[in-house]
């Protein structure tokens, strides 16, 4: 536009710093938004748009706008849409302006850094995600919590393990490096961030020296070395990218960020992104949803900090002997101690989210309701920490030391801002009386304004004897003293004459004009002193982040240690033994989740008995329904509470530290990125074959089953084969099959055992008996399910038919199937056998073979084929 106003080029001006942000301009109350701005955000927020002064071609100027003072939930709206909002504030006093009102961008809003509490999920973390990679083996990853302060940064030798570590963090933004775009790194990274918030960050960001300088200008001088990020280059390179986007966007300091927590994938035990998925661990398969998961069924947290921690420690269970034991202690003093227990959870349902409120403080964004919030949650920390006294439990000692109930700060909010505060701050109504002698004189000037006038006119009155005497006000000359001209010998020495009527004089007095310059600003001043005050106040309470941190991280662990204890006396729970050994013994195993929806029936409790030794690999076969996967995840699902310090569903359980835990379940596909069911499963089939060790756990639910029968069965012997015989990558596995002919790898595999569901038949129908027991299945009873599923009878009569007809290998003469000709009603003999056919097709089978190409493996499978076929 060639012709615009002032105030339209300076919205331009600064428009063209935010290209990538809605841009919220403050025009007086409203915050405006201007052009394609004003398209998008009318379209998302469902405002009017409508059209100011036309530019030079003549088009009119799309405009809207929100009430600056409500803006938050348009805001909200704004960054649940994937949208980045900047303010732009009036950052002068209009009545002093020269010209145009100066305005600035004074903070960036977007998906990963939203802090306000009304936008975010109380138990969830809101992350920004950061990673890096120079083309190297190293990809480095930091991920920051603004609204919490946790910090954290590792490095991974994989893109397989970034793809897991991005979906166990579930960020809402993702920072990448712009030349991730030249390189093809963005490609590899598609799946792991499609659906997110993707910022590219400008090239020259990823400088050493100048990641160096963000760390140390962000946490006090300190390097690498002391952060514990020495030696994590690209790590380095992701932390620079945060700290650069937080300085960006935040305009200043986020204070309570105070450390970086570093760490290995050594340090927790590992689960991929289609274990997390398998497992429901935090989200069901179906929905999406907390509840039906087993963080839905964990968490009987009464704190949003608690129920971010246990979800923290789903997410990363431990593998260190002394971590777990310390949280299994904790959990037992507490479980046996329910009047404690019950006593901290109360007290514990009375404090807010101090991790929050600390953030907001810190950011200035806090209101006084926020500040009353954390000054009746820290009250409450001494009646906790009197509690937590009488435990001897080495964790529960060291957080009971933790807790700071930080008195000094509660005694200044508690005499600065009164107890019911208002929302806005600009409107005064915050401090408390008495807290500033200035704002209480302010206060009762503006209360009793016409007292103190009174009260002055009759002490003028009096000190003058000029009973005609009055004070009177007007807009012209305010306040003024009126006196008669008979009494003008009668006037004081001090008082000052400022107009001269026909009858009268006018005069004012030093006392007058400073109750003057008080009253005619008192409310303006009040707001402006009050919120001076409470910005003092907030400032304060500021320079406790560190204490106020630590408190915070203690109360959610107290937090999580009391809900693990509720929930192992709920459920009868027992405390598994956890060592460096190699076996996984389970008894009366119960999977948590079924186990407390009641269904109807009631949970058959199973035993599991792994090791490196007799029972590797166990072959499970039975029908479908019996409960072959879910007797796998119990396991699954136990070995990981076990190794989050949790007690877990069973009788009794030993749990040798396991690495990792490997899933391979069901039928999905990924049509997005042009992957079959099929090559979905083969993938995941090969990162187990590929990473498992000796002390993984590998559950493996049908593999196989998305190609032919013949390729299928072949897949899955080589696959158990490969896990017995391998000895890097001999995992104790549960391998779920259909395949009755994988029951025979128990011949020639010393460690692999055979289990079955057992069911019991009964008129043509089966019962479940949900019994694990040695042996493998007979029967698939596959028509049986179908009939449990519904099928209408013509249908389960006909395949009864046909199944006989396949069993017995029934051929016409000219070779068709008689399946495929007529019906032949006969009764069912036994299971189908895969590889039964007719001496012609074991001559023709014979006489197809090339054994000069020929390799070990296929000609294993082609005698156990041709000893089928005899």
């Amino acid at each position: 536009m060639s012709q615009i106003t002032p105030m339209m080029r300076q919205y331009l001006e600064i428009k063209a710093d935010y290209p990538d942000a809605v841009l919220f301009f403050r025009l007086g109350d409203f915050y405006e938004m201007f052009l394609d701005d004003a398209v998008k955000a009318s379209r998302i927020l469902d405002i009017t748009l409508t059209s100011r002064n036309k530019n030079s071609d003549g088009a009119d100027v799309p405009l809207c706008g929100i009430p600056y003072h409500s803006a938050g939930p348009y805001i909200t709206k704004l960054i649940e849409a994937g949208e980045k909002v900047a303010i732009c504030e009036q950052v002068e006093d209009p009545k002093s302006a020269k010209g145009i009102v100066r305005r600035e961008v004074v903070k960036v809003i977007t998906p990963g850094l939203v802090v306000d509490g009304s936008s975010l999920s109380p138990k969830d973390n809101n992350y920004l995600l950061s990673i890096h990679n120079d083309d190297g083996n190293r990809w480095g990853l930091s991920y920051l919590d603004l609204s919490t302060g946790e910090f954290r940064l590792t490095e991974l030798d994989s893109l397989d393990a970034v793809v897991a570590e991005i979906a166990c963090v579930g960020p809402r933004e993702i920072l990448l490096p712009s030349f991730f775009r030249d390189n093809g790194k963005m490609k590899e990274l598609a799946r792991a961030t499609a659906g997110l918030v993707v910022t590219h960050v400008e090239d020259w960001v990823y400088d050493h020296e100048y990641c160096r300088r963000l760390l140390a200008g962000h946490f006090a001088g300190a390097s690498p070395s002391s952060l514990g990020c020495d030696g994590l280059v690209s790590g380095l390179y992701a932390v620079g990218a945060v700290l650069h986007y937080l300085q960006e966007t935040q305009k200043g300091k986020a204070a309570h960020v105070t450390s970086i927590k570093a760490y290995t994938n050594a340090e927790h035990l590992l689960l991929d992104e289609a274990t997390r998925r398998n497992l429901e661990l935090t989200a069901t398969l179906a929905e999406g949803k907390r509840k039906g998961s087993l963080l839905g069924l964990m968490d009987r947290t009464t704190t949003a900090m608690g129920g971010r921690k246990i979800k923290q420690w789903i997410n990363y269970p431990l593998v260190t002997n002394r971590g777990i034991t310390d949280r299994q202690d904790a959990v037992e003093a507490l479980l046996q101690d329910a009047g404690s227990r019950a006593e901290i959870a109360a007290l514990l349902n009375g404090v807010y989210d101090l991790e929050r409120l600390n953030g907001r403080i810190s950011l200035a964004s806090a209101g006084a309701k926020d500040l009353v919030a954390m000054k009746d949650s820290l009250a409450r920390i001494p009646a906790i920490k009197e509690v937590l006294v009488a435990f001897s439990s080495n964790l529960l000692a060291g957080l009971n030391e933790g807790l700071n109930p930080l008195p000094e700060l509660i005694e200044l909010i508690e005499r600065g801002i009164v107890e019911n505060p208002p929302f806005v701050l600009r409107e005064g109504g915050i401090i408390a009386d008495g807290y500033n002698a200035e704002l209480d004189e302010l206060r009762a000037i503006s209360r009793e304004g016409k007292g103190f006038i009174a009260r002055l006119e009759a002490q003028e009155k009096k000190r003058t004897g000029i009973s005609s005497l009055k004070i009177r006000y007007n807009k012209v000359f305010g306040y003024y003293i009126e006196v008669t001209r008979t009494n003008l010998d009668s006037i004081p020495a001090d008082y000052i004459r400022k107009q001269t009527l026909a009858n009268a004089e006018r005069y004012i007095t030093p006392e007058l004009k400073e109750y003057e310059d008080k009253v005619l600003g008192a409310e303006d001043r009040i707001r402006d002193l009050e919120f001076s005050l409470f910005q003092e106040i907030r400032e304060a309470a500021a320079g406790h982040g560190n204490l106020i941190a630590r408190t915070a991280d203690c109360l959610a662990t107290v937090d999580v240690l009391v809900s693990l204890a509720e929930l192992a006396h709920e459920n009868n729970y027992c405390r598994p033994k956890v060592d460096d050994g190699t076996n996984l013994a389970i008894v009366d195993g119960r999977h948590p989740v079924i186990e407390a929806l009641n269904q109807g029936e009631r949970f058959v409790p199973n035993d599991t008995l792994l090791d490196n030794d007799e029972n590797q690999i166990i072959v499970i076969t039975g029908p479908n329904m019996a409960g072959k996967s879910t007797f796998m995840r119990q396991v699954a699902l136990i070995v990981l509470m076990a190794h989050m310090g949790s007690f877990v569903p069973a009788t009794e359980a030993r749990i040798g530290m396991v690495d990792r835990i490997f899933t391979r379940v069901g039928a999905s596909d990924n049509l997005a990125r042009g992957q079959s069911t099929f090559m979905v499963e083969m993938m995941e089939a090969a990162n187990i074959l590929r990473n498992a060790t000796p002390k993984s756990l590998v559950i493996l639910d049908e593999i196989g089953r998305g190609t032919s029968t013949f390729d299928g069965v072949s897949i899955a012997w080589a696959v158990a084969e490969y896990l017995h015989d391998n000895g890097e990558h001999a995992a104790k596995t549960l391998f779920a099959t259909h395949y009755h002919e994988l029951t025979e790898l128990s011949v020639t595999r010393r460690r692999i055992k055979n289990f079955n569901i057992a069911v019991k038949e009964w008129n043509e129908q089966i019962i479940f008996l949900r019994k694990i027991v040695p042996g493998g299945a007979s029967h698939s009873y596959g028509i049986q399910v179908a009939r449990l599923a519904g099928l209408p009878l013509e249908v389960i009569e006909r395949a009864k038919e046909i199944l006989v007809n396949l069993e017995k290998g029934e051929y016409a003469e000219e070779g068709i199937p008689r399946i495929a000709r007529e019906k032949k009603a006969t009764v069912p003999t036994s299971q189908l056998s895969l590889f039964q056919n007719t001496e012609d097709l074991l001559r023709k089978r014979l006489l197809s073979i090339d054994v000069a190409t020929l390799t070990p493996l296929e000609a294993l499978n082609l005698l156990d084929e041709l000893k089928r076929m005899a």
